[in-house]
């Protein structure tokens, strides 16, 4: 039996303390379970933005989607995950990654690293969290116990090990970072390439005590009998794609209910993916896929 289906909204768009509120009860509103947050300048920092979904919410887990381990020293991480878990009443889900925006580190006048480099300082960190947040004479204390559960994200081979050795949730994004980009644009992989990857990951995996849950970003959702219209803006933005090509995109959901629906639980067959996250600017959009896949 597959896991049940769980659907996550990352709220990207900064807002004032009561729109803020207002968005968070939505999503529970909408059936949500996971409300998350990214790691990015420009946008929410994470941790006090997950106090206030706690406030506002009671059902919903809260995550980070995911921090760039970069920003982060290990031991003042861990202060702050201790502290949102206890703040969110054990609600908290950690999710980890390298970071993928050069820029971002420039302009916080960090150092940004190889990818060797920044592989390497988020093993250390997940290995420190586990130290520091594992003793009993760590304070603050989180809630949950034996630790609070660990997503990390990330598509190469040694992040996929990583992966597999320490995560409770493996996320996927469908894309890669352009080559010799620096501000963070992707570019989708294809069908056949995420199967390599998930494989590989597998790969790793085959001696864990228990499976992953398996999470994919979905970039755009939409309801629509016209997927090609649909589509066709995003195109216009990826060199070399044709509409075709984006259609058969696992990460674009696009087409009638019933077809969106159909395409979900035959992503669920091929790759495992049981746990789905949308983007902000398409979580009404998503809603009547959640409510059909509920149970399914």
């Amino acid at each position: 039996m597959p896991r049940p289906f769980r659907f996550g909204a990352s709220m990207i768009v900064p807002a004032p303390a009561e729109e803020w509120r207002a968005k968070c009860r939505r999503a529970e509103e909408l059936g949500y379970d996971v409300i998350l947050v990214p790691d990015h300048l420009g946008m929410v920092a994470p941790f006090p933005a997950l106090v206030a979904a706690a406030e506002a919410t009671v059902r919903p887990r809260l995550g980070t989607f995911v921090l760039n381990a970069g920003f982060w020293n290990p031991a003042l991480l861990a202060r702050e995950v201790a502290t949102t878990d206890a703040l969110t009443g054990g609600r908290l889900e950690l999710g980890l990654g390298t970071g993928y925006v050069r820029a971002e580190h420039d302009s916080a006048g960090l150092p940004y690293g190889s990818p060797g480099e920044r592989v390497d300082h988020l093993r250390h960190t997940i290995e420190e969290l586990d130290r520091l947040l594992g003793s009993q004479e760590h304070h603050p204390r989180p809630v949950q116990r034996p630790r609070v559960p660990l997503m990390v994200g990330g598509n190469g081979d040694r992040m996929l090990r990583l992966t597999a050795e320490h995560a409770d949730i493996a996320a996927f994004t469908g894309a890669r970072p352009v080559p010799g980009d620096t501000t963070g644009r992707l570019l989708p992989i294809t069908p056949d390439e995420l199967d390599e990857r998930v494989g590989r990951y597998r790969e790793s995996a085959q001696g864990r005590k228990e499976p992953a849950e398996l999470n994919l970003l979905l970039q755009m959702v939409a309801i629509t009998e016209d997927r090609e219209a649909a589509v066709r803006p995003l195109v216009e933005r990826v060199p070399g794609t044709t509409v075709d090509q984006a259609l058969e995109l696992p990460l674009l959901l696009v087409g009638p209910l019933e077809q969106i629906v159909d395409q979900v639980l035959a992503q669920r067959e091929r790759y495992g993916f049981t746990y789905l996250t949308v983007l902000e600017p398409y979580m009404e959009a998503f809603a009547p896929v959640m409510a059909a896949l509920r149970g399914r």
